[in-house]
């Protein structure tokens, strides 16, 4: 497995959001972020053998992240079928011999991958900051409680209490929880700063 300085280079290379949506809080997961998620998955058991599945993958930079550490297979999900084409030049640009497949769905409300009991979700979901978006997180959560065996999933900082409590109305729990710096640029114009570096969380959760 390459180190996590290895990985995030390799991560660099992939391609974000020509058009991003502000709607959808269409933001590229920092490759040292994705790295990090990845590998600490990968250490604890969590990618090896297992079918990742990444709900909400944009272009593809959890989900590539993942297919570099030795899954039976990958699956990136989206509603914007746009990103989905990014993702998949992102994906040839890499020589990776997990099988890896991208679908177009409403992940929230649209079963997208077959039942199977051997399932790990990374994602990086909506932080609802967007007035109209607010908890956007948690139908993304939802899901993960219905398909997954563990989780991995980044969110604003401050939101330790919610998951924990949201994990636990659905037999889950938090098991690990870290934090990490998010470097938001300015992809929309409303953003007036040239960059913004913001706390995240990140947790694993075993549904």
């Amino acid at each position: 497995m390459a180190s996590k300085r290895e990985l995030a280079k390799q991560l660099g290379r992939v391609t974000g959001f020509e058009q991003p949506s502000p709607e959808l809080e269409q933001y590229r997961t920092p490759p040292e972020i994705a790295a990090t998620v990845v590998q600490t998955a990968a250490l604890q058991g969590d990618i090896s053998g297992q079918i990742v599945v990444d709900i909400g993958c944009g272009t593809g930079m959890l989900a590539l992240a993942s297919a570099f550490c030795g899954p039976e297979a990958v699956i990136g999900a989206d509603i914007d079928g746009t990103v989905l084409e990014t993702a998949k030049e992102n994906e040839r640009q890499f020589e990776l011999d997990t099988p890896t497949g991208w679908v177009r769905a409403d992940v929230t409300d649209t079963p997208f991958c077959p039942p199977a009991d051997n399932v790990t979700v990374v994602m990086n979901p909506p932080f609802g900051a967007q007035d109209s978006n607010e908890h956007a997180d948690r139908p993304f959560l939802n899901v993960a409680a219905e398909i997954a065996d563990v989780s991995y999933s980044i969110h604003n900082q401050g939101s330790l209490s919610f998951v924990e409590s949201f994990a636990g109305d659905r037999d889950g729990s938090v098991t690990h929880a870290f934090e990490a710096k998010f470097d938001l640029p300015p992809v929309f114009e409303f953003h007036t700063e040239k960059s913004k570096l913001i706390d995240v969380e990140v947790f694993r959760i075993e549904w």
